[in-house]
């Protein structure tokens, strides 16, 4: 099963389009698998703004690095996904691509016919059977953000998710900003962390 690749050309699929028509069921798609997931235009122009996979590993290790300097924690090298060899960013892409679908079902919106035209998008974009039966399992998970957070086992996977959820979420929707609000409480993010992923995001965003 090989996520990176996967997430990669599912992060690039999100560069313009209409996503679909008024009637989910004829799979009148533009937008590719996850702009299906996210449902909305508005999301996909939002995700488009902020790159690829390498570029969620790049502000992760900014917010984190500045974290450390600031709580005069322990410096370390922050091993983010964008500095890692193959297995270890396997893993970080692993997680990131769970909280990308968890976030993006945190309004509910996702039931049974659209879940059926996701898992076809996603089919098209790779064809690797176990990889399409663990997306078919996440697809099907009820929403739980503490089963969600147990993939950030390390500071830089957890700012790595909160980043990928951070991403596709509606702040402004109550339901999507309490699902945020409790990811970011299972993954143990300090305030200051998360302060900092949250400002990275929109510094990323304001320079696109």
């Amino acid at each position: 099963m090989k996520i990176q690749g996967f997430l990669e050309q599912l992060l690039k699929s999100q560069t313009g389009g209409s996503l679909l028509n008024a009637d989910f069921g004829k799979g009148a798609v533009a937008g590719g698998a996850l702009g299906l997931l996210l449902g909305k235009n508005r999301k996909t122009r939002k995700l488009a703004t902020y790159g690829g996979l390498a570029a969620i590993g790049v502000m992760a290790y900014q917010a984190y690095r500045d974290h450390q300097q600031q709580t005069a924690a322990t410096a370390t090298e922050p091993r983010t996904v964008d500095r890692l060899p193959p297995p270890q960013a396997e893993q970080h892409s692993q997680a990131i691509l769970r909280a990308l679908i968890a976030a993006a079902k945190a309004d509910g919106h996702v039931d049974d016919r659209e879940r059926a035209v996701i898992e076809g998008e996603f089919r098209r974009i790779g064809d690797d059977a176990e990889l399409q039966r663990w997306l078919q399992a996440e697809l099907q998970k009820p929403l739980d953000p503490a089963e969600v957070a147990q993939a950030g086992e390390t500071p830089e996977v957890a700012s790595e998710m909160y980043l990928a959820s951070l991403m596709v979420v509606d702040e402004q929707n109550f339901m999507e900003r309490a699902y945020l609000d409790e990811l970011a409480r299972q993954l143990k993010l300090d305030a200051d962390l998360k302060n900092r992923l949250e400002r990275q995001l929109a510094e990323q965003a304001a320079r696109a």
